[in-house]
């Protein structure tokens, strides 16, 4: 079993770390849950503004900005609990950019399709790339002979799955993000995960 060493994964920590720090500062801003005109001025994304205003750097922004503590809790846990993993694995800079890349990926289908329905939203939070990181895992099982660090392939497609179901039928998601994010995860395994034994920067 693979266990991750948790001196090996400061991008990771330090990734929770910027997601709450920035969340306590726009707290001192407004309500980050009700505020729009606030979120919208610090860097969420919304479709207009993206694509008519050219304001492309809230495809990045947004990724570090959650509506309200439980939606930041939720995404910091899990990427706590499965972050560690995939850096340890890819190394520092490879799983930065694999993060980044993940979470630009998801904002950008979310902007397409939005844009392509009409169905504008004010969307933010780094679910885009967590779910690039599962898809990670789950690339990672697959080449592991279908487990990897305890977690079997098939657990992690149901996990994976129900997760992306919850968010269709709950409403207030953005669940064009979270396959985006997904998509882009699972393109890029390939490019960013090298076979054990190999060198790692």
């Amino acid at each position: 079993m693979n266990t991750p060493d948790p001196r090996r994964s400061y991008i990771n920590t330090l990734l929770i770390a910027l997601n709450i720090v920035w969340f306590l500062f726009l707290s001192t801003q407004g309500r980050t849950e009700y505020d729009m005109d606030m979120m919208l001025r610090f860097g969420a994304c919304y479709e207009p503004l993206v694509i008519q205003e050219h304001q492309y750097w809230r495809l990045l922004s947004s990724c570090f900005m959650h509506f309200g503590m439980a939606h930041l809790a939720n995404n910091m846990i899990v990427l706590f609990a499965l972050g560690d993993m995939v850096e340890s694995e890819l190394g520092h800079l490879r799983y930065l950019l694999f993060y980044l890349l993940c979470g630009i990926g998801g904002n950008i289908l979310s902007v397409v399709y939005g844009m392509s329905t009409g169905a504008y939203g004010i969307s933010a939070g780094a679910s885009g790339a967590i779910f690039g990181v599962e898809g990670m895992l789950l690339y990672m099982a697959y080449r592991r002979g279908g487990s990897f660090s305890g977690m079997s392939s098939r657990r992690l497609m149901i996990s994976i799955a129900l997760s992306v179901y919850l968010g269709a039928v709950g409403g207030g998601v953005d669940v064009a993000a979270h396959v985006g994010g997904l998509l882009c995860g699972v393109v890029l395994c390939a490019v960013f995960y090298h076979p054990p034994g190999r060198e790692r920067i």
